[in-house]
């Protein structure tokens, strides 16, 4: 695999290089640039013929990923694309927005630094198109048989591309006015602009795919409609209901769901309004919560203009090295610097919210106490260290509850489990035959790279109940080696 010696040549990791902090933060362009492919194929040598990758294992798509680093230290490109694509639908989404947990599992970070697997990954997702390696996949023939898909994000575009490949006739149903679910309206651009979802759905078009931006399922047309007019159903809809904060002071004007906050300002760089109705120049900007939708609001803040900005997180501040409980090969929660924490901004940590303060009905600061760890597990605000820091807005960044509506319970009678998402079984399968679930609606708030794998999961469970089989790959099954993000 690779220069069977490269990890003994070339021993520093060198990520994407990013544009100057004083530059991008005058715009909403993406902040990493493409590397240098001297740079990239020495990266790739780095690769072990470890015996077992791990990484495999890490990835839930099981990514290929040494046999792609092996490609593309040979210059083989085109290989590599199809080698990427035999696992991965969208290589260009999740080498841009995936945490990459292949690389806590990659064998050299057990005494190196890991291979930078992310990078090669995006590499290899700009080279299919740059290289115009990408021709849409036609079937080779029709079935009679139709699917709908409701909800576009990730897991949903992802059933539906292997489900159209495969012959049947798909049609995807979003609610906004434009596809794309978390990716469109939920990512800033400066980590993952538009053209790189428009150029993928443009793909998907001309293999067959069918889009209905638009069009909400419960509300435009029951659910119990769509299950008449469709052979099967996916429910990709998301785990969209944002987590709150139930202190006082909830209601002032000046709080804010970080999604709200973080939509507005996607319309805004799609040209779909003119300014936001949430703006954060000139203001005291607060965030709670330390994940990648903090970390994402912190970035817009920053191009908004805010005049100061600090993120507080109620427990304690991640290590910078694993923990002991969490060896190698586990995915960590260590300490992080995005793109968007080298841009600004304060971070504290311990810090616990106990009130929203306000004037006339307008937020002017936020009451934090120092967390206490109590003897039983559990976190509560230490009497005696109360404080107010001064805010003009607050978005909370707090995670989700599951799925945002009760439609499809009291339409069709789908059950929910007990945090909201959409219930079903190892096939995907919800309690009514031919309704089927994925990515965050059914297995909660989780990464970008596990809802296009639950998506292609579904797609074969799909055609399975549809047909009596499937050649479809089936990667994962729903409780495989999951990775709660929702608190």
């Amino acid at each position: 695999m690779a220069d069977p010696r490269g990890f003994l040549k070339v021993t520093h990791r060198q990520d994407r290089p990013k544009r100057p902090v004083s530059v991008r933060i005058l715009d909403f362009d993406e902040v990493q640039v493409g590397q240098n492919e001297a740079v990239l194929k020495n990266q790739a040598s780095r690769c072990m013929d470890c015996g077992v990758p791990f990484c495999h294992s890490g990835c839930p798509l099981g990514n290929l990923i040494p046999e792609w680093n092996d490609l593309i230290w040979r210059g083989q490109t085109a290989e590599a694309v199809v080698r990427m694509h035999a696992t991965n639908n969208f290589p260009e989404f999740t080498g841009r927005v995936c945490p990459a947990p292949c690389e806590s599992s990659c064998v050299l970070g057990i005494n190196q630094e890991p291979v930078t697997i992310k990078q090669i990954e995006y590499a290899i997702g700009e080279a299919a198109f740059d290289e115009n390696l990408i021709e849409p996949i036609m079937p080779e023939r029709m079935l009679d048989k139709t699917v709908a898909v409701v909800g576009s994000g990730p897991a949903g575009l992802a059933a539906a591309q292997q489900l159209t490949q495969a012959g049947f006739t798909v049609v995807v149903y979003e609610r906004d006015d434009r596809i794309g679910g978390l990716l469109r309206y939920g990512i800033p651009d400066f980590k993952f602009e538009k053209r790189i979802l428009d150029r993928r759905l443009a793909v998907m078009e001309a293999e067959g795919t069918r889009f209905r931006p638009g069009v909400n399922i419960g509300e435009d047309i029951t659910w119990n409609d769509l299950k008449k007019r469709f052979d099967a159903v996916i429910v990709a809809t998301g785990a969209t209901a944002p987590r709150p904060l139930d202190i006082p002071g909830a209601d002032l004007h000046g709080v804010h769901f970080a999604m709200s906050y973080l939509t507005e300002s996607n319309r805004v760089q799609a040209g779909l309004k003119d300014s936001p109705a949430i703006d954060a120049s000139g203001k005291n900007v607060i965030v709670l919560g330390g994940g990648d939708t903090g970390s994402d609001c912190i970035g817009t803040a920053v191009r908004q203009g805010a005049a100061s900005i600090t993120t507080l997180a109620i427990g304690q501040q991640p290590p910078k090295d694993r923990a002991d409980h969490e060896p190698w090969p586990m995915f960590p929660k260590i300490f992080e610097v995005s793109s968007s924490h080298e841009e600004g901004g304060e971070r504290h940590y311990l810090a616990s919210t106990v009130e929203f303060v306000g004037e006339n009905g307008q937020l002017t600061g936020l009451k934090v106490a120092e967390t206490e760890y109590r003897d039983d597990g559990s976190r509560a605000p230490k009497q005696g260290t109360e404080r107010v820091i001064p805010a003009d807005m607050v978005f909370m960044a707090l995670g989700f509850v599951g799925q945002d509506s009760s439609s499809i319970t009291e339409q069709l009678g789908v059950d929910l489990d007990a945090r909201r998402n959409v219930a079903r079984d190892e096939s995907y399968m919800t309690n009514v035959p031919g309704v089927f679930s994925c990515g965050d609606a059914g297995r909660g708030q989780s990464l970008v790279v596990w809802a296009i794998a639950e998506g292609r999961a579904c797609a074969a469970a799909t055609e399975r109940y549809l047909t009596g089989k499937t050649n479809l790959p089936e990667p994962v099954a729903p409780t495989d080696r999951a990775i709660d993000l929702s608190v």
